[in-house]
């Protein structure tokens, strides 16, 4: 019988999307193996070559994935949101980290052992389908930033960005899409591969073309037409 901290963690877990299907009692094997920690507003969780313990599923918050370069360049990979997991690939081999994890603002995670997860995905073939198709779209997406990053303009980049973020996170107001989550201008350039001068030049000329508006740091998607135009 799980306690009232079993049950909490329980529930953190099932809101994961590759852990939906997962049985309580499948759940409850992985709290027994598993870490809750709350991390602060740009504390880095992880660093490429620190041993990677295992998956971490994000209860609350938002956590950048990124590839960093040893002169201090860094391209963004994602953003992840509560019920997403990241750092799943120490399943594949259990080697150290390949890339940084950063809380970018306050974040809890339940950190799941790999060792206890494999024994969990072998025991219930539906959780081990649900990683498959996770590890697919994230394929899929990278795929998709690798094309972006070779043959496509700043400007393209840009575009493509707003509308995506305008799709994940977008409120509608009567004055167009407001992007729902906070992101700087070098957030931005780091997703695209690109300068933080760079894109802010490129927001102020979607802005005179009335692609976006701005209120503060707040962006709102004014013509989605005009920025599918340039994407």
């Amino acid at each position: 019988m799980a306690n009232a901290e079993e049950k909490k963690t329980i529930g953190v877990l099932r809101k994961a999307t590759v852990l939906a299907d997962a049985p309580p009692d499948l759940l409850l094997r992985l709290v027994s193996g598993s870490k809750v920690e709350t991390y602060r507003a740009r504390q880095v969780i992880y660093l490429p070559g620190d041993r990677a313990v295992g998956v971490h599923f994000l209860a609350s918050g938002r956590v950048k994935v990124s590839k960093v370069t040893r002169d201090g360049k860094e391209l963004t990979l994602a953003y992840r949101t509560a019920g997403d997991s990241f750092g799943e690939s120490c399943l594949l081999d259990g080697g150290p980290r390949e890339e940084m994890a950063e809380a970018m603002e306050s974040s809890t995670t339940v950190e799941v052992e790999r060792a206890l997860l494999e024994r969990v995905i072998a025991a219930q073939p539906s959780i081990s389908y649900q990683f498959a198709r996770t590890m697919i779209a994230r394929r899929r997406e990278l795929e998709s930033k690798v094309e972006q990053l070779i043959f496509k303009d700043v400007g393209s980049k840009l575009a493509e960005l707003l509308l995506r973020l305008g799709s994940e996170h977008g409120i509608e107001n009567k004055r167009g899409l407001v992007l729902g989550v906070k992101i700087t201008h070098q957030e931005m350039a780091n997703l695209i591969g690109s300068t933080r001068e760079t894109v802010s030049l490129t927001l102020s000329q979607f802005k005179r073309k009335g692609f976006i508006e701005t209120e503060g740091r707040k962006v709102i998607l004014a013509d989605r037409e005009g920025l599918r135009s340039m994407a």
